[in-house]
């Protein structure tokens, strides 16, 4: 049998173009809104579109964290910043490329090159950009 786990999210339409996400499984609730970009979109609040690439950027970091402690690799801090592009394609708007910017920083030289492969083991582990058709562009940095 295939291992399968569920995930449930629950939203409801608060007023205007914004909404609230929450899960039976979680503490906090986010709002979400159409981003100001769009007709009636509000400003400084999550919208889609910032989920979707904060998925992509968290997923990239636990599967990292996985698969360093399972590789045994110590590092001393991994900052990830994610900038992702919403166009319009073939009709249809879409995020169609995320840019992942990986900052690990490690106590050791000898380690950059194995910190490098397991930056790379991970993007092609994550679940997430496993799961979509957005292509996902990865820039590295390991700083000692």
């Amino acid at each position: 049998m295939a291992l399968q786990h569920a995930y449930q999210v629950n939203l409801n339409w608060e007023e205007g173009r914004k909404g609230l996400l929450k899960s039976p499984d979680l503490n906090t609730s986010i709002e979400v809104v159409t981003p100001p970009e769009f007709d009636k979109g509000i400003a400084g609040i999550w919208s889609p579109e910032h989920l979707f690439i904060a998925s992509v950027s968290s997923c990239f970091m636990t599967t990292f964290l996985a698969v360093a402690d399972y590789s045994k690799f110590e590092f001393k801090n991994l900052a990830i910043s994610a900038n992702g592009i919403l166009e319009k394609v073939d009709g249809k708007f879409m995020i169609s490329e995320i840019t992942l910017k990986v900052n690990l920083t490690i106590e050791d030289i000898s380690d950059k090159e194995k910190g490098l492969k397991l930056i790379e083991k991970s993007e092609k582990a994550c679940l997430i950009t496993n799961s979509v058709k957005t292509i996902i562009k990865l820039e590295s940095e390991v700083f000692i």
